[in-house]
């Protein structure tokens, strides 16, 4: 487990680069994280997001269950990935980021070997930080997946991550630039499958250009996530992970522990009790392919599971 002197120069070093950057855009106004004061408001808890619109539909979900109960929010959507996000949790920048348990169990301990749910869950509570706690995980997952077109799966006889051994490296992979060294990216698929590629392509966390680069050919293989309505939309196989790599991913509330009590965690927990998997990929259908609003989308799932 990454210890609190470590995650305190994280911390640190994370928010030198958040003040370049702003420093850098003429003003900041690009930056969720900049404004006039970089600590959320005391009386209000300020909901962030990843960069991926799952995410940041979830952060809309969590902070209209909160308004329902009375609670004052306020989001900052598309923060960017886990190795910015966490540490503006840390500092108190934001206090709650919906996650995804067997990855943010990995990231606070490095050596964790993600299993089943509860006993991921278990692990991840006795990882965190003393500043941080988790509520109730719910039964929706996402995980991530390298998926390839039909056209590949079926001219090289795909269907899981070991069928690639033999192909691997002759293709360019594609995925968010965090996948170069993440345990759950290149360093785990070549641990855990043998499977060294041609060469790794930075483009974006499950998103637009991901899918563009494998519709034009530009990667043979890319990551998505499971609940990722644009698998079923191109017909992009998902090569199946029998060797359990990308783990229990099971979503759940990651907040402050100064910002939690019997409100906060009962909105959250209500939350939690009614996401399941397909019900998600649902949503994120009616967001990424319907293009729909993620705020009307998310009052929607509220208002219909008596929530908001």
């Amino acid at each position: 487990m990454m210890k609190p002197s470590k995650i305190a120069l994280a911390a640190m070093s994370a928010a030198a680069l958040l003040g370049l950057t702003a420093c850098g855009s003429g003003g900041g106004d690009d930056n969720p994280l900049s404004g006039p004061t970089s600590a959320s408001a005391s009386d209000t808890i300020t909901v962030g997001s990843a960069n991926f619109p799952e995410s940041e539909l979830l952060m809309d979900i969590y902070a209209g269950a909160l308004q329902a109960k009375g609670v004052k929010t306020a989001t900052k959507p598309n923060i960017g990935s886990r190795e910015v996000y966490i540490p503006a949790l840390l500092d108190g920048s934001i206090d709650l980021v919906p996650e995804y348990t067997g990855v943010l169990l990995q990231y606070f301990d490095k050596n964790a070997t993600v299993g089943d749910a509860e006993t991921t869950f278990k692990a991840l509570q006795a990882a965190l930080p003393p500043d941080l706690t988790v509520l109730d995980k719910s039964a929706a997952e996402d995980k991530d997946a390298v998926v390839v077109t039909k056209a590949t799966a079926e001219k090289d006889h795909l269907t899981s991550l070991g069928d690639l051994a033999p192909y691997a490296k002759d293709m360019v992979l594609g995925g968010p630039p965090e996948w170069k060294t993440r345990e759950t990216g290149v360093p785990g698929l070549k641990r855990v499958y043998g499977l060294t590629f041609k060469s790794f392509k930075p483009l974006d966390a499950g998103g637009p250009l991901t899918v563009q680069a494998l519709k034009n050919g530009q990667i043979q293989a890319g990551n998505l996530f499971t609940t990722d309505a644009n698998i079923p939309a191109n017909g992009f196989v998902v090569l199946q992970d029998p060797k359990g790599l990308f783990g229990s991913q099971n979503i759940v509330p990651l907040i402050r522990k100064s910002k939690v009590n019997d409100t906060v965690s009962g909105a959250l927990n209500a939350v939690s009790a009614k996401l399941e998997t397909e019900a998600l990929a649902n949503l994120v259908k009616q967001v990424v392919i319907d293009k729909k609003d993620p705020t009307a989308v998310a009052k929607e799932f509220l208002s219909s599971n008596g929530l908001g």
